[in-house]
């Protein structure tokens, strides 16, 4: 008996489907890894921002009441300096705070890592494919 045409092509095709299916689960799991990652600092810096963001408030809060208070006492002159002092400082730090919350919540690309890499994958896999049309 002779051996069947395409016997060995058969066992190399499968060979060549398995390694692909290996590197197909293989950059899945960087993907993930890496979404996971991304997920992590935005978590991060929205907890920062909120924490931020609470800071400022409370500071805008108190630096309102002392200069209110300011503003009731302002007949009592050895009182005017101070109030107006902590009035300013707390007002001051609200607005410090204020604007480094905006800094923090400057609106950027969510997951622009991983996106970058699902779209080098996909241009890899049109090159690969013959397919180098690349939709706009």
């Amino acid at each position: 008996m002779s051996s069947t045409p395409g016997t060995g092509e058969a066992g190399g095709l499968l060979a060549a489907l398995r390694n692909t299916t290996a590197t197909l689960v293989a950059t899945a799991r960087t993907r993930v890894e890496l979404a996971g990652n991304e997920l992590e600092t935005e978590r991060l810096r929205l907890v920062r921002a909120l924490f931020l963001g609470i800071s400022a408030l409370f500071c805008f809060g108190v630096g309102l009441l002392l200069l209110l208070g300011l503003v009731l006492i302002i007949h009592w002159e050895s009182r005017l300096l101070v109030l107006s002092g902590f009035g300013a400082t707390f007002v001051l730090a609200g607005i410090v705070l204020f604007a480094a919350m905006k800094q923090a919540n400057r609106r950027h690309q969510a997951f622009a890592a991983t996106i970058a890499e699902l779209e080098e994958d996909l241009r890899q896999l049109r090159a690969v494919s013959g397919n180098d049309k690349s939709p706009d």
